[in-house]
C-alpha cells in the first residue's frame, strides 16, 4: 500500500535524524506549508485540524512550529517556494513541473507525494458552448494561474489534442487568473465576462447543481484515466537540512490518509470547520467517497504532462520518468 511505503520512508528517516548516539534528539524546529482552495487539500487540512506534525515531532522529542499559508495559484507558490517564505509547496503538477525544470542543479525543487487524484471539469454558463470549438474570443476562462497552474496546463494539453499541437495556446488569450472560489461565483452570477471555469471539487459539483451549468471536459477525459492533479514538493535544500521535520510531515500525511479512508464523514467535517465552508457534510461525504476520488500519495499519470510541456517547449528538459521530478522516498512508490 502506498501508505505503508510513506509510513517506512518516514520510521527510516527519523531513525536517522532523531538519534544521536542512540539519544534522543531536542530542537525546536519550523515547517511552514502552503495551502490553496477546495477538498483537493484535505490531506492538509487533516494535518492541520489534528496537529498531526506537532503531535508526532514531540514524540521524538521535536518541538515542530507549524505555519500555514493561504495562497492561490501555482505561480504565487511557487514564488514563495523560491524566495524562502514557505518550505512545502502544495500545487499542481504543471507548476511542479516548470519549477523542477527551472531549479536543476541550484534550488533543485522536486516532488514529494501527491494530495490524491481528482478530475477537473471544464465548466460553462453559456448553452452555446458544448466543445472547445465553440469557445470564441468573447469567452473568458477562468483558471487559478493564467499559463502555470494544472487546470491551464490541462486546458492547453486538451486544445493541443483538439487543433492540433502547434495550436496549444490558442484559447490562451481567454483565460484569466482567478481563485476557485471566486471564479465559482463569477461563473454562477452570469454577470461577469467570465463564462467557464477549469474548476476543482468541491466548487465544480456545486456550480452542477445550478441551472445553466453545464461540463465541457475534464482532466480524466483529456488523460485517459485518473491524475493527480495536486502535488506537495519542496528545495533540496530544506529536505537535507531538516530530515526529522521531513521525515514527520511524511509520516502525518499517511496518518491523514488513513483517516479520511477510515472516517469520510469526520474528514468532511475536519474541511468545514478549518475552511469555514458552509457546504453541507453529507455532500462533502459523497465526494471524498466518489469513485472517482482518491486522497492516495502516489503520484498518478504525471508523466504525460511532462512529456507535453515539453513538446511546447514550456519545460526545457524532459525527465526519463516520473520519479526524476521526485525525491527518493517517493521511488518505491508505483507512481506514473
Amino acid at each position: 500500500m502506498p501508505i505503508q511505503h510513506s509510513r517506512v520512508a518516514a520510521i527510516a528517516l527519523l531513525a536517522l535524524a532523531t538519534t544521536v548516539g542512540g539519544q534522543p534528539v531536542e530542537a525546536n524546529e519550523r515547517i511552514r506549508i502552503a495551502e490553496q482552495f477546495g477538498i483537493t487539500y484535505l490531506l492538509l487540512h487533516v494535518i492541520r485540524d489534528q496537529e498531526l506534525i506537532e503531535t508526532l515531532g514531540a514524540e521524538r522529542g521535536l518541538d515542530i512550529e507549524v505555519e500555514w499559508r493561504q495562497l492561490s495559484g501555482g505561480a504565487a507558490v511557487n514564488d514563495a517556494l523560491l524566495s524562502g517564505a514557505i518550505d512545502i509547496a502544495s500545487a499542481g503538477v504543471g507548476p511542479l513541473l516548470t519549477v523542477w525544470d527551472r531549479t536543476r542543479g541550484s534550488a533543485n525543487v522536486k516532488g514529494v507525494a501527491s494530495l490524491g487524484e481528482f478530475p477537473n471539469f471544464l465548466l460553462t454558463n453559456d448553452p452555446a458552448v458544448s466543445s472547445l470549438e465553440d469557445f470564441g474570443p468573447e469567452h473568458r476562462i477562468a483558471v487559478p494561474a493564467v499559463g502555470v497552474s494544472v487546470q491551464s496546463r490541462f486546458l492547453q494539453k486538451a486544445v493541443a489534442d483538439t487543433f492540433g499541437l502547434e495550436s496549444y495556446d490558442r484559447l490562451e488569450a481567454n483565460t484569466v487568473s482567478l481563485p476557485h472560489p471566486d471564479a465559482t461565483a463569477a461563473l454562477l452570477s452570469n454577470g461577469t465576462e467570465i463564462s467557464a471555469h477549469f474548476s476543482a471539487i468541491p466548487f465544480q459539483y456545486q456550480a452542477l447543481e445550478q441551472e445553466g451549468i453545464h461540463k465541457v471536459t475534464d482532466s480524466y477525459e483529456i488523460f485517459g484515466g485518473p491524475i493527480s492533479p495536486t502535488l506537495l514538493y519542496a528545495t533540496e535544500r530544506y529536505r537535507e537540512q531538516n530530515p526529522e521535520v521531513y521525515a514527520v510531515f511524511l509520516e502525518a500525511l499517511a496518518e491523514a490518509r488513513d483517516y479520511i479512508e477510515q472516517d469520510p464523514a469526520g474528514a468532511a467535517e475536519t474541511y468545514r470547520r478549518v475552511t469555514g465552508s458552509q457546504l453541507d457534510n453529507d455532500f462533502l461525504t459523497t465526494l471524498i467517497t466518489d469513485e472517482q476520488v482518491s486522497f492516495s500519495l502516489v503520484p498518478r499519470n504525471t508523466y504525460p504532462l511532462a512529456e507535453f510541456l515539453h513538446q511546447v517547449e514550456a519545460i526545457g528538459h524532459l525527465p526519463q520518468s516520473w520519479q526524476e521530478y521526485f525525491f527518493d522516498e517517493a521511488h518505491a512508490w508505483e507512481g506514473s
